[in-house]
């Protein structure tokens, strides 16, 4: 066997997550011959063919998914020797990837980026805009340091901090504007617009709604919230958004926007890291820059 690089490491990782050897030199910034080639070289090192190379996309073979698993170990014991160093010193160096969900991200990204910015001026910090469950897929992977999204998660190897409550708001159009507002049961009854499966703000709707399941005949889905909105405006139903979203999803839609009584929907706010992560203080004060953020 020869030699095998860390960089060949992070290549392979990357082809395996995007799929396609462009998307995949473009995430490394390097050029798409330049990570051919290592990739080439690593399956030369090893004896082995690691991925198909098929027109559009890349497929990894049955051995080159179980490198992966033993890779990304790799990989994320190497960046938890890096986070060592980092602990020890009084300010943060370097890279610091943080996921949000796309429920958050537009609404409190500018604010969080630059209250991070002022507490931590050493950090180059990269955005990451995914659902839930990429989200927590990445960081135990250890693509990313943390996640900011909605808990409770529950995952014993990650450690989550609460930052915040925040309700939920009814959507409705604005000839609606003085109906009642309708409870849960009689949100039942009406047209319900989500967001698509996968996103966690549907289902925390939905259990507000107590609704398990959906007719296609009484819900429609969106792809985002402001599709949500938009769609309200056009008369297709009403839906549910959080609070953080109003002031950018409702002003220029022709929408009402009403809040429920008690007991009143609403969803907790949090971050996450690698419970084995030895960067627990810095995750703690970057949380706490992150409630400040969300305050202002």
């Amino acid at each position: 066997m020869g030699k095998i690089t860390l960089r060949q490491l992070r290549y392979f990782d990357a082809l395996a997550e995007h799929g396609h050897f462009g998307r995949a030199a473009e995430a490394c910034a390097v050029s798409q011959p330049a990570l051919s080639v290592q990739i080439k070289e690593l399956e030369d090192a090893l004896g082995c063919i690691l991925c198909e190379r098929m027109p559009r996309q890349v497929r990894l073979t049955t051995l080159g998914r179980e490198f992966l698993k033993r890779t990304r170990d790799i990989l994320r014991a190497v960046d938890e020797l890096e986070d060592v160093s980092r602990a020890a010193q009084d300010h943060w160096v370097g890279e610091l990837r943080i996921g949000v969900i796309p429920t958050i991200a537009p609404y409190l990204l500018p604010r969080i980026v630059q209250e991070l910015a002022g507490s931590f001026p050493g950090a180059e910090i990269h955005m990451r805009e995914t659902m839930t469950s990429n989200l927590i897929r990445e960081l135990v992977d250890g693509r990313i340091d943390t996640a900011i999204l909605a808990l409770p998660i529950s995952d014993p190897a990650l450690t989550e901090v609460p930052l915040f409550d925040e309700e939920f708001v009814l959507v409705r159009p604005e000839a609606d504007k003085d109906k009642p507002v309708p409870n849960r049961e009689g949100l039942r009854e009406m047209r319900l617009l989500l967001l698509e499966e996968g996103h966690c703000f549907r289902d925390q709707a939905l259990s507000f709604c107590d609704m398990q399941s959906t007719n296609p005949r009484e819900t429609l889905d969106g792809s985002a919230l402001s599709t949500l909105v938009q769609m309200v405006g056009a008369g297709m139903g009403v839906t549910l958004i959080p609070d953080m979203a109003v002031g950018v999803e409702t002003r220029s839609a022709p929408v009402t926007v009403s809040r429920f009584d008690a007991p009143k929907p609403s969803r907790t706010i949090g971050m996450l890291w690698r419970a084995s992560s030895p960067l627990a203080k810095q995750f703690q004060q970057m949380a706490e820059c992150v409630k400040r953020a969300a305050k202002d």
